[in-house]
This record gives C-alpha cells, structure tokens and sequence, in this order.
C-alpha cells in the first residue's frame, strides 16, 4: 500500500480486507505470501575466495612483478642446467617477488572481507518473533511469517516486527524509539491519525511503526503494511548491497602512477632489447639464443629495478603508523587507505546529536517569579548527566540567598518526583548516564544541583557521598520525605505528565505536574513567589508567555513546572479510565518555575570547527532535529555567526525536496545545516557535493546513516553508534567526538606528506636504478648490478628509511592551507622533473662508480673506457688484459662499488626527503630519530652482506677497503646539494606557500578543472 501513513486506520484495513479482532484467514495468508514473499532480508551469496583473490592481480604493476617472476623462473632453470649460477642465487628472485605479491594480495583480501560484515550486521535489528492475530487467535510466530495485513499486538520492550500502521492505543501513551532510523534519541509519540502529508518524514509519520525499532513505553495494535525489502530498513539493506566502494584518492593516483610506469617499463624493456640485438652474436655469448636470452635477462633486470617491489609494503606501514597514533587520540580506522583521504577533505557532513552535542540533555536556564511580578532568570552550568554544576542569575552574580529564599525546594522537589528517569554512575567508564527520556533525566540532575540551596538536606549528602550514591542523592532525599501514590502519564490532548504525594512526615496531599507551558499555565491560578502563593495575573501570564518565545529562540525545550495541595486523601477518587479525566484533577495549579534545557554542543567542538575552517574544510550539520533548535547549536559552535543571515544557509529535508536539480547543487554550495532529514537525505548530499569534486567526510551512527556512510569518501560512525554503522564505515570515534574528527583530518593531512615523501625517495631512487642499467647497456658495458641486488635494494636497504619517512614531524603550518585537491597527479610535471634529476644523477653515479674501479683506480685493472664498453669483443680485440676480469672477483669488486653507491646515495636521499621544500640546514634529519635510526640500519645491513661470506656469494659481492669507501662518499654525496637547490627553486619558484583563502570554492571549482 503506497504512502499509507496518510490514510485512516479504517482505510489500511479496507484495502487488506481484514477486521481487527479477527485477522487474517490462512487462506488469506497465503495468498500475500505468494504477492509479496516472506518478512525477511535477501541473503546476497558471499563473494568466492578466488575471486577476491584474482582481483588483487588487476594492477598492472602487479601484471609485471607476476610476468618478471615467471620469467626468471625459468631463466634460473635454463641458468641451472648450464651451470653458470648456484641455485640459492637463481631462485632467490623469483621467490621473493612471489612473496610480496602474496602478502599484497593477502591484505587486500582480508580489507574486502571486512567489507561484508555490515549487511549481515543488519540482521541484528530483525526481531525472531511477533504476536499476531489470525482467524480470531492470538499466537506468536516467527517475526518472517508475517505478511501485509497480518493485525500484530505490540508492547513495551518489544522490536517491531515490519512495518505497521497502528490501529488502536491501549494505554495512555505509545512511544517508540526511532534512533536506528532517524538518529535522534528522544522517543516518538505514536498515534493512530492519519498524517495528510505525502513528503512527510519517518520522524512526522507519527501513526507508522518501523521495524527494527523498539516500544520504549505502551501497548498497541497494528496492520502489517510492508515486509522484508519494502521496509524502511530493507531500504536501507538495499543501499548497502548496491553501493560501489569507491577508491581513495591515493589508490586512484597510485593506480594511475602505476598505469604511466607500466606503459613506460614495457617500452623501456622492449627498446633495450631492441637496441641490442647487434650484439646477440658477440663471441662472449657462444651463439646468437645466449646473447638473446642474456639481453632479455636486462630487460627483465630493469623491470624489476623500475618497480618499486617495496612500495605497497612501505605504504600500508605508514598507514598502519598513522592509525597507530590517530587510535591513541580516540579515532580507530578500520580501513587503512581512508587514513590518507582525511588529507584531502574539503567537506565535514557531521550529525548533531552526540557528535556535535554531549547527547545529555541537560537544563541550560530556569525562570522564577520575583515578588513585583516580573521574570528573574538563572543559568545551569553543566553540559552532562554528572550532578556537578553552580547555579547563577543571568547576570553571572552568585544567587545562594535570593535561591534560598525562593521556591527552590519546591521547584527540585517537582523535579524529582514527577519524573520516571534515572541518572546512574557507570563505574567502568566513570561516568554518568540516564535510563529512561533524557527530559526527565535532566530534571533529575537539576534537582541534585538544586540540593545545595535547600537547608533540609544534610552537607555530608552532597559532600561525601560515592558518585555511584551521588548520581541521586538529593532525589532520594526527596523520595524518602515524600511518596508517590499515583501517575497521570502524559497524553497528546493534555501535554502534560502529574503525580500524586504525600508527604511523611505532615501526611499532606500534592499534585506535581510539568508539561508545555501554554496547557500548564492555561491551568494555573496562582504563583509561587519566594515561598507564598500569590493570585497569577495577566500581566505575570504575559511574561511567562514572552519568557516561552525567548527560551524557544535559544533553541531551548521548554517545560513549565507546577503543583497543587490537595484536601481530597481518599486516592480511589483520583482513579480515571482514560487520560481525558485526568484533566479535571490538573486545575487550580500554582506555577512554579519555566525549565529550559537542550542537548549542549561539546565544550571543544567550537574550536574544532574554526580549525576546520582555518584548514579550508567547510563543516555541514545534518539532523533529524527541528530547524529552530539546530540553527541555535551551530551559532554556538561557529557553523554560523552569532548574527549570520540564514537565507540560502539551512535548509529542511522537505525543502531540499521541493528544490530542482539545479537549485539542490546551488544550495549545497552554501549550505551548511540541513534539518529533519531522512537517510535518503544524507547519500542524495553526498552525491552533490561529491558531483563538485569534493572529498566528503560522513559521520553517523544509526542503522539509517549506513549508506551515506559507505557512499561518502570517508565513513565516520560513532562509538557509541549501531554495529551496522561500524561496519559501514571507515573510521569509528571511540568517543563520539567532532573534535577527534578534526584530529583525524590533521593526521591524514600529515599522513599524505609524508606519503610523498617516502613515495618520491622510493621513485627517484628506482629511476636511479633504471637510468644505471640503461646506461650500461647503450654504452656495452657490463651489468653494473644484478636482479637480485636490486631487490635486496628495494626491499631492505630502501623500505626502512621509506619507512621512516613516516614519522616525519608535521610542518607548523598543515592546518592553515587548503586542502589539496584530490584529483592532483601524485607525480606532477615539476616533481617529476625533480625525480627525473635526482634518479639520473644516481644512475649516472652508480654506473660511474663501477667505471671508475676498472679505469681510475689503482687497485684495479685500469684499462681504457673503449676497453670496458666493447668488454664482449675482449677476446678478439684486446685478449691481452685478460678477459676474464668482466666475470670474475674483479668484476665483483667494481659491481660492489656500485651497489655501495647505490645504497650510500639513497641514504642521503632519504635526508633530503625530510620535507619537501624545507633546507636540511631549516630541518635537520635529527628532527625524525626514527630517520636517523634507520639509514643506520640500512648502512649496517649493506656492510653485514659485505663481510659476512655467505652474503658475499649469495650477492656476488666482495668487502671493500677504505679508499673505495671514500671513492663511494664522494661520489654520492653531491646527491644533496642537487636537492638543496631543487628546494630553493620549488620553495621560491614554483610552489611557494599558498594560505586559505576559500577552501570550498577551491574544492568547487575542481570539476571545471
């Protein structure tokens, strides 16, 4: 049935042609299974290992790593059978690129796993069970029996079954909480009217049960209207099925990265080849196939020295560094790569309720009447459900006598008893927290803060009592003095909750009542005036009316509080069959005080939005709350100015509806308050701003929040939030806190430099790498380094400095620049020039350094450079220098002096990647100890397979002395000076410092570009 809140209980029957006290027949049961199919969730099939598996081997620099393998599988079983290699030698690469690429493939697997858990999750909020009614009985079947038009009987503490309209209230008040839907914690009243609004939302369809959502107070009964998918939380089911996980802005530009270094490889490998072949007959090969497979041995060599083996290595480490120090500040990442995109957030969409506010309603001001009639007023300091807090006049004075003097005892002992909530102390997280509506719980504190002006109750209560005593003492002080008899509970009609007391100690009858302060003041004739009941007055009525308004403004709920004496004692007068009657005893009141209290906004979540503001990152407050009360908290935080104009800045959900396509994208160019929303509002959000090519971050903690969550670009659930929003997410506030998120921000902010930092280390050393091997074939020399040094290279000797690279300090100023854009190439044009000169004096050094051992020093050969560079026609040419030197220790001893080279330079390298514009002399490499620590390591293992023999054969190396070490630290160190000068020019030139100037307009104007 479409849009069925809009229709009479009569009406939803009719069209299931079924009465009430009958329910449906079998035959009728039947018959809408078969329409509509049983009350439950589709089971999707999980995805086959092997097919998540073979996902992890769509990347094409994995492709290559995949095809280097083979390849050198099989030339080390060619290389056995001739015996020119050892074994350990031959095996050694393949192996260990098998290696990596299975722990790759394993992380991946495990983060996709991961991933399914949210749907099943869901699964936790379908009752197993419901009491329904067919053919005239009542029975209780399973919860997926039910069909549409089943009649249901429901009552407190029970989970609604499906989605039902109700049809007839048996108590005096139904409420139902609705937070797994609408995120708002304060219960609903439901009632059986129609409600004629076709865009009304879940929070207004006030005649309509939810499934998965709990009776929190009441008896009712109800039709059956949706089952299973139609639910709204099938709907929800259906969003998290159907959602594509997008990639992090760092996966897609590494993907891209390693799309431009494949193509580039391939070419590279196939030109060198290529280049070669006129050298496949020189006498050195013995046969045309040798010098072939040699040649394709250097392709393959520079394959794997132009790929970065350890960069998925080093990348997950410093994530999983990040998310080390981001969980000592309260934020758990459940997926590591969401930790970088933090970096490039232009768009915070936060939930009001517990994440911008405590979530602890708590009374901000209460209003007294003064003996000249007018209106004195008081503030409450406290934001929790703790009893700790001064209370004060508007003014800030101290207002102990004039409190003592006034109605205070009445007004805490109102508070105290017509009141059905608890505040309790949770000794395991030393706090305080409410059990029953959080409106009575802030009653209830009010009253323990109101304690210390009333003379009756002892000192020692308030002073020396445990918090788990304190969390109530002064309320049962009051409970012990005075007895609750009876309850007129709260009803739609009258707007107002009463309670009957006697007190023990005088056996005198009272009537306590709170309620909305035009039906209680409709019922009050008089006044309470520091102490002594006076005649109310229009002109006090007035004042009272105007306090309301003022209190409404503020974004403050608003209770009036009053009381009667009664001379009646006999209570069976006071029983009544409906809440209609209970009115006739709620007449002739004396008006006591006007209680203001809202859910306060986090004492640190107004310096969490100006840094977010200063950082360029605009904030959105999305909330299933009313406008009034939602505008009021973001003045207070910051989202808005004290005095800001509104117009074009918040919206409703049904405005937001109302507007064009056109006018949505507009609208959510200046927004930043979208009030009473539904789930569908959050992901429709996200894809707007998303469409201007915003990175959005979403937080949310309900089962409704859950596709937003996983559409956004960061998924950010509360730790106090639902296990479906957990799992849906990225991140998890351990303590529900804004202020964490914009810690978060920092840290990928830092994350990200620092990322590039060590990815540029890598890359430049890696062209390094390229450019030697590439040189030493165009020029026809020997191999300077062999595959399995290379690797050793990039997986150990490199991967501990990029590793380090990870602990690099923040920079003083990383939240007062814009966020980056996030489509920015990881490698832009001027960094890549950057790489490009820093790996080609590498290259050019390692490869210089090999030459210099053979011609310039005197502990080697000294032969000619025509000598070296034609080394394959030494037999027929030059056979008198000894061919022997290009395969024996010598050639050893010059591939050792490259390989210390190659090493000693990357270290200095790793220095110069401390920052990426700063001097060394402005940032020295101590500032990173972790740096330190680890080019010493680096330096310790390149020595240890120097001298350690079995090293120096599995490496085809040999120790050197301290001249070919000095030869090795001139050589590398001018490494440094030719990045000092790079910084200068990038600092000064080319990307000086930008400050925040309109980070959102910057983050807008991305799809243009």
């Amino acid at each position: 049935m479409d849009a069925s809140w809009t229709h009479s209980p009569d009406e939803v029957l009719a069209h299931f042609d079924v009465k009430p006290e009958q329910g449906l027949s079998d035959a009728q049961v039947t018959k809408n299974r078969e329409i509509y199919g049983k009350n439950e969730l589709p089971e999707d099939p999980p995805t086959p290992i092997w097919e998540l598996i073979l996902e992890q081997f769509k990347d094409q620099l994995v492709l290559i790593l995949l095809a280097s393998a083979l390849v050198s599988f099989i030339l080390a079983l060619v290389e056995e059978s001739d015996g020119t290699t050892s074994r350990a030698t031959a095996f050694v690469e393949p192996l260990v690129i098998l290696l990596i690429l299975v722990a790759n493939a394993t992380v991946g697997v495990i983060q996709e796993t991961n991933a399914e858990k949210a749907i099943d999750a869901l699964k936790e909020y379908s009752p197993d069970e419901a009491t329904v009614i067919r053919s005239g009985k009542i029975g209780r079947i399973h919860a997926s029996e039910l069909v549409p038009g089943d009649i249901i009987s429901i009552s407190v503490g029970d989970k609604v079954p499906a989605d039902c309209q109700i049809i007839s209230v048996s108590s005096s008040s139904f409420r139902v909480d609705q937070a797994i839907l609408t995120g708002e914690s304060v219960s609903v009243n439901k009632f059986t009217d129609a409600v004629p609004d076709l865009r009304a939302v879940k929070q207004d369809m006030t005649n309509t049960l939810f499934s998965g959502t709990t009776v929190v107070n009441g008896t009712a009964r109800a039709v059956v209207v949706l089952t299973g998918q139609k639910t709204a939380i099938g709907d929800i089911h259906l969003s998290i099925t159907s959602q594509i996980s997008e990639k992090t802005p760092l996966k897609r530009k590494l993907d891209d990265f390693g799309d431009m270094l494949a193509k580039v490889i391939t070419v590279i490998c196939i030109l060198v080849w290529i280049v070669n072949i006129r050298h496949f007959a020189d006498p050195s090969h013995h046969g045309i196939l040798k010098g072939a497979i040699y040649y394709f041995k250097i392709a393959v060599a520079l394959a794997v020295a132009a790929i970065p083996e350890g960069l998925a290595a080093v990348i997950t480490a410093c994530l999983a560094l990040g998310t080390k120090k981001m969980a000592q500040k309260n934020a758990i990442v459940r997926n590591l790569p969401s930790v970088e995109t933090l970096g490039c957030t232009n768009v915070i969409c936060s939930d009001k309720t517990g994440t911008l506010t405590t979530n602890q309603m708590s009374v901000a001001r209460f209003s007294l009447i003064t003996p000249a009639g007018a209106i004195r007023e008081y503030t409450v300091e406290g934001t929790t459900f703790a009893p700790e807090g001064s209370v004060r006049s508007l003014d800030g004075k101290d207002a102990s006598a004039e409190l003592r003097a006034g109605p205070i005892q009445r007004l805490a002992e109102i508070s105290a008893l017509c009141n059905d909530a608890k505040v309790v102390y949770d000794e395991h997280k030393h706090a305080y927290s409410s059990v029953g509506e959080p409106t009575e719980a802030a009653l209830r504190v009010l009253a323990e803060k109101l304690g210390a002006f009333d003379d009756s109750i002892p000192d020692k209560l308030l002073s020396f009592s445990s918090p788990t005593e304190r969390a109530s003492a002064v309320c049962k002080h009051y409970e012990q003095a005075i007895s609750r008899l009876l309850t007129f509970e709260f009803s739609r009609d009258r707007k107002m909750m009463s309670v009957l007391v006697s007190r023990q100690s005088t056996g005198a009858y009272s009537l306590f009542v709170k309620g909305a302060p035009e039906s209680v003041l409709e019922r009050c004739e008089f006044a309470l005036v520091n102490g002594k009941t006076i005649p109310i007055t229009a002109p006090i009525r007035q004042e009272i009316l105007t306090q309301t308004l003022e209190y409404g403004k503020h974004g403050l709920r608003t209770l009036a509080l009053a009381f009667k004496d009664e001379t009646d004692k006999d209570v069976s007068h006071y029983k009544s069959n409906s809440t209609a009657e209970y009115a006739r005893f709620e007449q002739g009141l004396t008006f006591v005080s006007l209680v203001g209290m809202l859910d306060p906004p986090r004492p640190e979540v107004k310096d969490a939005v100006a840094n977010c503001k200063a950082a360029g990152i605009r904030v959105i407050c999305i909330t299933g709350d009313n406008k009034s009360t939602a505008e009021t908290i973001c003045r207070q935080i910051g989202i808005f100015g004290e005095h800001e104009d509104l117009t074009g800045k918040s919206y409703t959900g049904k405005e937001l509806d109302a507007l064009t396509r056109e006018e949505k994208i507009a609208a959510v160019q200046r927004a930043s308050l979208f009030t009473r929303t539904e789930p569908g509002h959050k992901s429709q959000l996200v894809d707007l701003l998303q469409g201007l090519g915003l990175v959005v971050a979403m937080t949310g903690d309900g089962v409704n929040d859950a596709p937003a969550l996983k559409k956004a670009d960061i998924g950010v659930a509360m730790g106090s939030g639902t296990d479906v929003a957990k799992l849906a997410a990225d991140m998890v506030l351990a303590d529900s806190n804004f202020a964490t998120i914009e810690k978060a921000v920092e840290e990928g902010r830092l994350i990200y430099n620092n990322t590039k930092q060590f990815i540029r280390y890598l890359i430049s050393s890696n062209i390094g790498e390229v450019v030697s091997i590439f040189l030493t074939v165009v020029l026809g020399m020997p191999e300077a380094l062999i595959p399995v040094q290379l690797l050793w290279v990039n997986l150990v000797t490199d991967s501990l400095p990029a590793t380090a690279l990870g602990f690099n300090p923040p920079d003083h100023s990383i939240m007062r620049l814009p966020p980056r854009n996030s489509r920015e190439p990881l490698v832009g044009k001027w960094l890549f020039f950057r790489y490009m000169v820093i790996g080609i004096y590498v290259g050019c050094a390692t490869v210089f350094g090999y030459a210099w051992w053979f011609i310039y020093y005197t502990g080697g050969p000294q032969i000619s450079f025509h000598q070296l560079s034609h080394f394959h026609q030494c037999a027929s040419k030059f056979p008198e220098i000894g061919c022997d030197m290009f395969t024996n220790v010598m050639s050893h001893r010059a591939t050792t002096m490259s390989l210390s080279i190659l090493v000693t330079i990357e270290m200095f390298n790793a220095m110069n990647s401390l920052s990426e514009n700063e001097s060394l002399l402005r940032l020295p490499v101590w500032r990173n100890p972790f740096l330190v620590a680890a080019i010493a390591l680096s330096m310790i293992l390149h020595v240890a397979i120097l001298y350690i023999p079995f090293f120096t054969s599995l490496f085809a190396i040999t120790p050197l002395n301290w001249t070919e070490w000095k030869a090795v630290l001139y050589i590398s160190f001018p490494v440094i000076i030719i990045d000092e000068v790079l910084k200068f020019v990038s600092a000064t030139f080319v990307d000086p410092p930008t400050p925040v100037k309109s980070a959102v307009e910057n983050g807008v104007k991305v799809k243009a570009e």
